[in-house]
């Protein structure tokens, strides 16, 4: 008689993220979990699972400032980012009729070794206008200088558009790199307010009359 074998055992596998949301379905044509699922399965798994996702997630560009393997609100926007780009690559696999999905981590995987993380430098633009008490002062001091007089009520409005209206045409625009920011654009106020009262033909008049005023006393003829 021939005795019964006790069947072999399976080594167990440690169970990663990636193991795990491979062997999940959610119903979805890419074989992955749901967002949701996909999040808990993170948040329950290990610690050493976690930094070593968050180290992806950060070479990736998803992931600001110092890794842990914590899951708080910096783990799970840094997954937002991450499900994004996820989504946005489904999409594209239906558009091109790819045969076999794109999962998050091969999306991650790609991301990371193509170099399209977000990481480096950012630039953002910053529209800065100015109110009318805090152009008023610098409108008169160049008005005086350049028409010999301040400007009225409604000249001041009158500037004051042109120049709110010049600002959001040309904003700041602020480049941060390495806890360094370099700001440029924007426009010189008093540079601009100069230039546009110059070309009035009341400043003209103004000029020649000094010019003229200043030829006659070289001259003698003012006393």
């Amino acid at each position: 008689m021939v005795e019964p074998t006790t069947p072999l055992r399976r080594p167990s596998r440690v169970s990663t993220p990636e193991s795990r949301a491979s062997s999940q379905t959610s119903g979805s044509t890419s074989g992955e979990v749901a967002f949701d699922v996909f999040v808990k399965d993170i948040a329950s798994g290990s610690e050493q699972a976690r930094l070593a996702l968050a180290q992806k997630l950060k070479d990736a560009g998803f992931w600001k400032g110092k890794i842990s393997s914590k899951f708080n609100i910096k783990y799970y926007t840094a997954l937002v980012k991450l499900e994004e780009k996820y989504t946005g690559q489904i999409a594209i696999d239906k558009i091109v009729g790819a045969t076999t999905s794109s999962g998050r981590f091969d999306v991650l995987t790609d991301i990371v070794a193509g170099g399209d993380g977000e990481d480096g430098p950012k630039t953002t633009k910053q529209t800065y206008v100015t109110s009318a008490s805090q152009t008023a002062k610098l409108i008169n001091a160049i008005a005086v200088d350049l028409l010999e007089r301040k400007l009225t009520k409604a000249e001041q409005a009158k500037y004051l558009k042109m120049i709110n209206a010049e600002q959001r045409r040309q904003p700041d625009v602020q480049t941060r790199n390495d806890g360094s920011i370099t700001t440029l654009g924007g426009i010189d106020e008093e540079q601009f307010i100069t230039e546009s009262l110059e070309k009035t033909s009341e400043a003209k008049n103004v000029r020649a009359t000094d010019a003229y005023t200043i030829l006659m006393k070289d001259l003698g003829g003012l006393r």
